[in-house]
């Protein structure tokens, strides 16, 4: 390798570089996939907002997700309903 201003390798970043830009694509086509998962969901009469809400509470923690719902229902006895 040879080093680069700074002690830089050139050819590390390049391999850095080109590795990133991989992902990205890849990232773009996962996106695209699951693009066409909603639609197709969609297509089958789901409601894409509440999967979408349902796949965010998914990924939450139980302690986030208990308190998130706690607060909620706290909001909505404020507000009388």
């Amino acid at each position: 390798m040879q080093p680069f201003q700074g002690g830089i390798s050139g050819q590390q970043l390049r391999s850095f570089i080109e590795k990133i830009e991989r992902l990205e694509q890849d990232k773009a086509e996962i996106g695209e996939v699951i693009r066409e998962t909603f639609a197709e969901a969609k297509s089958e009469g789901f409601d894409i907002k509440v999967m979408r809400q349902l796949i965010k509470m998914r990924r939450m923690k139980k302690e986030e997700l208990d308190e998130q719902q706690e607060l909620l229902e706290l909001y909505r006895q404020a507000l009388g309903e």
